[in-house]
């Protein structure tokens, strides 16, 4: 028992390192990075709001976690903060760090999230905006359909599933699937 608690201990740690905190460039640069996705950029024209995750810290050995700040914005301004925590147990050994960003596409999905306590169930998923990558999208299965495909290419067919729509951005990698399923997320209003 005291191994396993070492082990999430030091995975802990990792996590927290990975994912620090962010100053006002640092989401400027990220939502910036999402807007140049073809895929993304007509949900920042429609959404009602959304949520930003500079970084996102994951780790992870035997039992694992994930911890991020990010800030929520409606009509382009800062509404609040949150942050993202998990907690993971299975089979599991290494770490990444990656963006996030969660749309809102009504009133009632934003108003959701902002309740204080809000969580994506273990089916979640989300869609990796790499070069070359086919994912799904939505926070419930893979229902909602994507092909991010290159860069340059064509627009993928990518929509809001029970009002959000997530996207994940590898740091210093490639990642096909990111599976966001379990996230709990607390806001702060400001």
């Amino acid at each position: 028992m005291k191994i396993f608690i070492k082990l999430f201990v030091v995975s802990c740690i990792f996590v927290f390192c990975l994912a620090g905190s962010a100053n006002a460039e640092t989401y400027s640069k990220t939502i910036s990075l999402f807007k140049k996705s073809e895929v993304v950029h007509p949900f920042f024209k429609s959404c009602y709001g959304y949520a930003v995750f500079p970084t996102i810290g994951k780790g992870g050995i035997g039992i694992g976690g994930a911890y991020g700040e990010g800030r929520v914005y409606k009509n382009g301004k800062v509404t609040g903060t949150t942050s993202l925590v998990k907690l993971s147990i299975g089979f599991q050994l290494g770490g990444q760090a990656f963006s996030q960003i969660i749309f809102f596409q009504d009133e009632r999905s934003y108003g959701e999230f902002t309740s204080g306590n809000f969580e994506f169930d273990a089916s979640a998923s989300a869609v990796a905006i790499t070069a070359g990558v086919q994912a799904k999208a939505g926070t419930e299965g893979g229902t909602a359909g994507a092909s991010a495909g290159p860069a340059t290419g064509g627009q993928g067919k990518t929509s809001y599933h029970k009002g959000m729509a997530v996207f994940v951005h590898a740091k210093g990698g490639l990642m096909y699937e990111a599976s966001i399923g379990g996230q709990k997320f607390g806001f702060k209003p400001i």
